[in-house]
């Protein structure tokens, strides 16, 4: 894996040492941010299923201010810390170990707010209507916040619910599938 664009692009960024977490293809990776982007004047980003950190150090390459990464595993944690490290990008995110439903509640306590929020769960683990709703309910994302979700095309995400509209969904070969959603908080103060 390797950052595509942007301030820190060509750098090397190390998987997990592990099977139980699956890299965003680097084909994927651009298609994504060709569509959400392709660059950030600033801005939050919550990188929830973290991984490597492989689209949280991407969104920083291309001018995200602020990166916030969750993931339960410890390996995953101590692989983010060792990239954010390697990219010398530490001023610009947060690493926490955390379950991502407790991570939700955690970042509403501190009254954190997020434009783009990246989704990308262990295939078939994580229910995306429940996690949208739970960030919903604790105020986490801003008036028009991007929510990226990778999924397999057999789980199939509704169009639009809540204050939640699908602007995007996209099959990348056989199995991933991107589903993007605009959130409208629809209480007047946008």
């Amino acid at each position: 894996m390797r950052v595509i664009a942007g301030t820190l692009k060509g750098h090397p960024i190390q998987a997990v040492p592990s099977k139980k977490t699956r890299p965003t293809t680097d084909k994927i990776k651009e298609a994504l941010f060709q569509i959400i982007g392709p660059f950030f004047e600033g801005g939050r980003a919550l990188d929830l299923f973290a991984g490597s950190g492989n689209l949280g150090i991407e969104a920083i390459s291309r001018g995200m201010e602020w990166v916030t990464f969750v993931d339960h595993q410890y390996h995953a944690i101590q692989t983010i810390k060792s990239n954010v490290k390697d990219l010398d990008i530490e001023k610009h995110c947060e690493i926490f170990r955390n379950d991502a439903f407790r991570a939700i509640k955690a970042a509403g306590k501190r009254d954190k707010t997020y434009h783009y929020i990246f989704l990308d769960p262990p295939y078939q683990k994580a229910g995306f209507k429940d996690i949208l709703i739970e960030l919903d309910e604790h105020q986490l994302m801003e008036d028009g916040c991007l929510i990226i979700c990778e999924h397999t095309q057999d789980e199939k995400l509704p169009d639009s619910f809540e204050r939640f509209t699908m602007l995007r969904q996209d099959e990348y070969g056989s199995l991933t599938e991107l589903t993007i959603y605009r959130y409208d908080k629809g209480d007047g103060n946008a």
